[in-house]
């Protein structure tokens, strides 16, 4: 498939009736129109000059084909697949150049529109003056003028569409301009003529300002780096660069593609990656994003991902693609203004017809309030109320960096009532910490923990390694080191055999009953244990605890605050651990000994009674996150967590959660506030049928002023207040 950019795009529905058509061509039945983005999908066998022709005929235009086309991809998990031209280096830039000469051209084009209109609205307020003054055949002449000037291209699409019995909004609006003037009403024809145009002008321009406001977003992608080759400084396009390659990366400049501190040290902005505004200190061997800026220090930097395989390149390929899905609001209004269209012209016909035939009234003027009603079954506003709201709510919630994979998601995110959690990692650190020792023999102890524990990597191992590094002692090797699953750890130390490990571990000894007097009291607050015993005795133990996150009991606080009845912990620790962290963070339920599986189970249980989302870090937790309604991962750019979630937390941290929820909220109520707003119009305008009120002009007006209202409430969202 091939990406072209397509420009001029009048409406939804517009756009939808221009992918019908492009489909009907030869290989283009797989071809794609989205209006929130803008962007066209081609099969290459699609003849591109008919393609043009289609477009033309709505004012819309191919803008450029995009630097990289999509082999394929797949919007239920985010695993989208594609592939990059192997000349994107030379094409960037030069997408750039034509980038900007085409926003040049669409300037151009709305200015020498909004010239126009202006011109007929002078011709036509001068036509008012000389009525009564003039001869009517002058009057009309400018009438006639005004009316061709802002309304020829309307009314020559809508005589195809008539020849070829499709009905839509320009045929609609053609109907009504000559039923209009065949009844002398020319002034009005010439005023719905101009609204018209000014209506599809603001429709334009709204979802114009959403897409720029996305585009912005998505420039934050660097275009070349220093590539360092024996010594040598090079400038190379990021495309061009591969894994193992060194670059330099000087202050003020963005960090190519994620990769690793070789040499230097710095501070780097990772907001475009984070939506966190506060520096991150960056030295040898520390990981660094791509896309994000090092501020002071020169560092060098190892190419660990070529940049199409780069957090940066798969958020915004992600992004991007996040415009294309519909939602099930979106899709049941295309499919209502399917049918709603022609209700309406059935509506308009018995207007027309029953009054003058049944109840004595005058044909003409139940003409003019046929022709009036037509006018309010263009379906635009309704078809409006949803996707700029939903675009200004993926890039509101992106800024932030929280990364939401379709308007879908978007709008299941909104509607949540529950929120499950996984303990490690998520609302705790995921770094064990020693909280408490009991020692009974200070001399071995702690010498026999270090020698056991020195070459684990073990998260508990590693605790007892800084416990047992605060103490100062010298750490000798331990011997014939083995590992008995579920229990612990064997080994010879200084010619003696030892254990280390859980109360399974102690069964060779009998234990004293105040040591298990203690092991109960520490298991009971919460701790996870681990003894180290000799043959004989115990020689003391570690009361290891998980450190809870600083913010995760005011993220609870907050998501309750924004409407989530229910937040729910699920852990594999035993229940006391949970407990413990239940009641640190305020959670209304918790649950521990849970294997993965019991951890889908349970997700499954609560999905039942409500709207689930289901948070974790995108490894351990895929099963659980993939059963929930919505999936959220927080993982700070991991491959897993952007794979397998709906929404990804570019933080390691849950703070920017409840302004996703209250951002997807928002977008909900927004959406469903402007389809309220424009049936609600139109109602109106075909009550005051009943007593013959309606007049063009106001039934205009009824879609008019739908239109304006429902795009500057849905761009309200992305106006964000400095925090």
């Amino acid at each position: 498939m091939i990406e072209y950019r397509v420009k001029g795009l009048s409406c939804g529905n517009c756009a939808q009736a221009l992918e019908h058509e492009i489909r009907q061509l030869e290989h283009g039945d797989t071809a794609t129109l989205s209006y929130n983005s803008g962007k066209l999908n081609l099969d290459e066998r699609v003849p591109l000059d008919k393609v043009k022709k289609i477009l033309k005929n709505d004012r819309a235009y191919i803008e450029n084909k995009n630097a990289h086309s999509h082999a394929g991809h797949n919007h239920a998990h985010g695993e989208h697949a594609h592939s990059h031209s192997h000349n994107h280096d030379h094409t960037h830039s030069h997408d750039h150049d034509d980038d900007n000469d085409h926003d040049h051209d669409h300037s151009q084009g709305n200015k020498k529109i909004i010239g126009t209109l202006i011109a007929s609205t002078v011709i036509y307020v001068g036509a008012i003056f000389m009525d009564g003054q003039a001869s009517d055949f002058s009057v009309i002449a400018l009438y006639l003028i005004a009316a061709a000037l802002s309304g020829y291209s309307t009314f020559l699409k809508g005589l195809k569409n008539l020849i070829r019995l499709k009905f839509n909004i320009d045929t609609l609006m053609t109907i009504a301009l000559v039923g209009a003037v065949s009844i002398g009403e020319w002034k009005e024809a010439t005023l719905v003529a101009i609204l018209f145009g000014l209506n599809e002008l603001l429709e334009g321009l709204g979802m114009e300002k959403a897409r720029r406001s996305m585009e912005t977003l998505l420039q934050v992608a660097p275009k070349e780096a220093t590539l360092l080759v024996e010594g040598k400084e090079t400038v190379v396009p990021i495309t061009t660069l591969q894994v193992g390659d060194t670059v330099i990366v000087k202050p003020g400049e963005k960090i190519p593609s994620d990769g690793t501190v070789l040499s230097g040290k710095s501070s780097v902005n990772e907001s475009a990656i984070t939506g966190e505004s506060l520096p991150v200190e960056k030295s040898k061997d520390e990981p660094v994003f791509g896309g994000s800026i090092n501020n002071e220090g020169v560092i060098h930097i190892r190419i660990e991902k070529a940049y199409e395989d780069s957090s940066l390149a798969k958020i915004l390929h992600l992004v991007e693609e996040a415009q294309e899905t519909k939602t099930p609001t979106e899709l049941f209004i295309n499919k209502f203004a399917k049918y709603y269209t022609p209700l309406i012209m059935i509506a308009a016909a018995l207007v027309i017809v029953v009054p003058p035939l049944f109840l004595g009234g005058d044909w003409t003027e139940w003409l003019y309030q046929g022709l009036a009603v037509l006018i309010v079954g263009c379906p635009c506003a309704l078809i409006l109320s949803s996707p700029i709201a939903i675009v200004a709510g993926i890039t509101r919630n992106a800024r932030n960096g929280i990364l939401i994979k379709g308007g879908v998601f978007l709008e299941q995110l909104g509607k949540i009532d529950t929120l499950a959690f996984d303990k490690t990692g998520t609302l705790t650190k995921g770094e064990p910490y020693v909280e408490q020792s009991v020692v009974y023999d200070e001399i071995r102890f702690l010498a026999v923990a270090g020698a056991i524990e020195k070459s684990s990597s073990h998260p508990l191992a590693k605790a007892i390694m800084k416990e047992v590094a605060r103490s100062g002692i010298e750490i000798k090797d331990a011997e014939d080191i083995e590992a008995v699953s579920g229990r612990g750890i064997v080994a010879t130390y200084e010619g003696n055999k030892y254990w280390l490990g859980n109360e399974k571990s102690m069964e060779h000894l009998t234990i004293p009953q105040d040591i298990q007097a203690t092991i109960e009291q520490l298991k009971q607050s919460g701790l996870t244990l681990v003894l180290a015993a000799d043959e004989n005795q115990i020689l003391g133990m570690f009361g290891i605890s998980d450190e809870i996150r600083e913010e995760s009991k005011s993220v609870i606080k907050a998501l309750h605050k924004n409407g989530i009845r229910h937040t729910v912990m699920l852990t594999g620790d035993h229940q006391k651990t949970a407990e413990k962290v239940a009641k640190a963070v305020g959670v209304t339920e918790y649950y521990g000994n849970l294997l993965p599986e019991d951890k889908v189970t349970k997700v499954k249980e609560l999905a039942s009674k409500g709207t689930v989302g289901m948070i974790g870090d995108g490894i351990n937790d895929a099963p659980a996150l993939a059963s929930a309604q919505i999936g959220i991962a927080m993982g700070k750019g991991t491959d897993s967590a952007i794979e397998t979630a709906d929404v990804v937390l570019m933080q390691d941290h849950l703070g920017k959660l409840p302004e996703a929820i209250k951002v997807a909220r928002r977008v909900n109520r927004i959406i469903k506030f402007n389809i309220g707003v424009s049936m609600g119009l139109k109602l109106i305008a075909l009550l005051l049928t009943i007593p013959g009120w309606l007049t063009l002009w106001v039934a205009i007006l009824s879609d008019m002023g739908a239109t304006i209202f429902v795009t500057l409430v849905s761009l309200t969202i992305l106006i964000q207040r400095k925090s």
